[in-house]
């Protein structure tokens, strides 16, 4: 392939190059197995060490293309024979060195070390329920679109309940209608009890409510 590329950098007098692979495994001890688990979390990213000499005629230019994307910080495109079987697209400068030494040409060391830096994956879609289908619950024989039914039969009951609530409002209107005729307390008024038993029932109506507003907006 030649020499190594930095984007439109040719490095023409490396001198080391060295390609480091990490997989990141985590040791787990199983209890009765001779030996040690080690659990694949995912390959690390690919790294690069190069290290040489810019040659004097265009050193001082190559100098500066090299710092300038040291620090930006942006990705850069590497070609070279050490990395042709990893399928590298993109990599960053992690660090830069360089070092001018005296001498008649006055040569300018360097090196570099460069990260593979993949794309991100695409976005999570989201579904009804924050994505519950995407997590496998089908699997463990779940249907999350059941859920949406669920709910839809606990409004149904919801709307049952409100209606009895609606028939025993009317009914401690009616009460307290007849029990405002007339003062009967003072001669052992029959409705006051009943009259008293229903005004306890009309104050748990508002609550009732909110329940009924609350289910509702889940089926929404």
């Amino acid at each position: 392939m030649g020499s190594p590329m930095i984007d439109d950098i040719e490095l023409l007098a490396v001198q080391h190059i060295r390609q480091e692979t990490d997989q990141d495994f985590v040791r787990q001890r199983i209890a009765g197995l001779e030996g040690t688990l080690h659990q694949k979390l995912g390959r690390r990213s690919h790294r690069v060490v190069l290290s040489g000499y810019l040659p004097p005629g265009t050193a001082s230019d190559t100098l500066q293309k090299l710092q300038e994307k040291a620090t930006s910080g942006e990705d850069v495109t590497f070609a070279a024979d050490i990395t042709v079987a990893l399928q590298v697209d993109k990599m960053v400068i992690e660090s830069f060195v360089a070092e001018q030494r005296v001498g008649p040409a006055g040569q300018i060391g360097y090196q570099l070390v460069l990260a593979e830096s993949p794309p991100l994956p695409p976005p999570a879609e989201l579904s009804s329920f924050g994505g519950l289908g995407d997590f496998g619950l089908g699997d463990l024989g779940f249907d999350p679109s059941a859920l949406g039914d669920t709910l839809a039969g606990i409004a149904d009951q919801a709307g049952a309940v409100m209606s009895a609530v609606d028939t025993a409002l009317d009914a401690v209107q009616q009460v307290s209608a007849l029990a405002g005729l007339a003062d009967l307390a003072n001669i052992g008024n029959p409705i006051k009890p009943i009259s008293d038993k229903v005004g306890e029932l009309g104050n748990i109506a508002p609550a009732v409510g909110e329940l009924g507003n609350l289910v509702k907006g889940l089926t929404e």
